[in-house]
């Protein structure tokens, strides 16, 4: 009798819309594109021909590193 192994674990990854990100992170647009420009931002990623998202779990690190920078302060 061969035994069942559970399937691999696998990382779901969720994409977000601009105007998710907008409201998460309480910039403008243009100040998001000005980061993002500049690499300080998370990079979105071009899901069609004129349309783009960014990683939800990039977009949490980079809340996260701006709240540890608030700490050091």
């Amino acid at each position: 009798m061969a035994s069942k192994s559970a399937p691999p674990v696998t990382r779901q990854t969720h994409m977000e819309r601009m105007t998710s990100v907008l409201a998460r992170v309480q910039l403008s647009e243009s100040e998001v594109r000005r980061r993002i420009k500049a690499n300080t931002f998370p990079q979105p990623v071009k899901i069609g021909v004129r349309a783009i998202a960014f990683v939800s779990s990039e977009i949490d690190a980079w809340i996260e590193s701006l709240a540890r920078q608030g700490d050091q302060q």
